[in-house]
């Protein structure tokens, strides 16, 4: 039983960190030896709900809920839902990110002359009622081309299933629970910066 146990959680780490591995889509490094500040811009376009046809239909599943619980609760919930991205996700991932240097890079939500684009194909909120919990996960892509040019691609990478970590079992939020995944996307993307590019 012993053995069993730890099988499957030795199995679990494996397929997590092959989730978390990036997939280089378009372009090289070497592209971006040089970049010392990006603006990053976050895009959402066709974002999937797992479980849901798109994010319109989890929407309405999740307003219609809370409004039968609590007149007007449902839009509460559509209204953080999308202004948790300004407040919550993009600070984090911009925090995440800059404290990973000594300054030699960063990302600013001002004009640069070049732009690190993060498009989120998938979010998966997550849940925590008490005594059962699970993380939050999103995919990204995440883009770099010349401000002004973004068809001329310069590197481009995707990640999946990225996990943020709960804040000890207290993340009952679900707009905290996304916006660690943002956190730890940041720090991925930093990390492969710091190895590929600044090497």
């Amino acid at each position: 039983m012993k053995n069993q146990f730890l099988s499957t959680l030795v199995m679990l780490v494996m397929v997590g960190a092959t989730a978390q591995k990036l997939k280089v889509q378009e372009g090289d490094f070497e592209n971006l030896k040089g970049i010392g500040t990006y603006t990053v811009v976050f895009d959402y376009t066709d974002v999937q709900i797992p479980k849901f046809e798109n994010e319109e239909e989890f929407l309405k599943d999740k307003m219609d809920k809370r409004e039968k619980k609590e007149a007007g609760d449902g839009e509460r919930f559509k209204n953080d839902w999308f202004n948790d991205r300004p407040d919550r996700y993009h600070p984090k991932f911009i925090e995440s990110f800059n404290k990973r240097f000594d300054g030699e890079v960063k990302v600013t939500e001002d004009d640069a002359e070049y732009t690190m684009k993060i498009h989120t194909t998938k979010i998966y909120p997550g849940y925590n009622v008490g005594i059962v919990r699970h993380n939050a996960e999103i995919d990204a892509t995440f883009t770099v081309f010349k401000t002004g040019d973004e068809g001329n691609t310069l590197f481009s990478g995707s990640y999946r299933d990225v996990q943020g970590s709960g804040a000890m079992g207290y993340d009952y939020n679900s707009g905290y629970r996304i916006s660690e995944c943002y956190a730890k996307l940041a720090k991925n993307i930093a990390g492969v910066i710091k190895k590929k590019v600044l090497k």
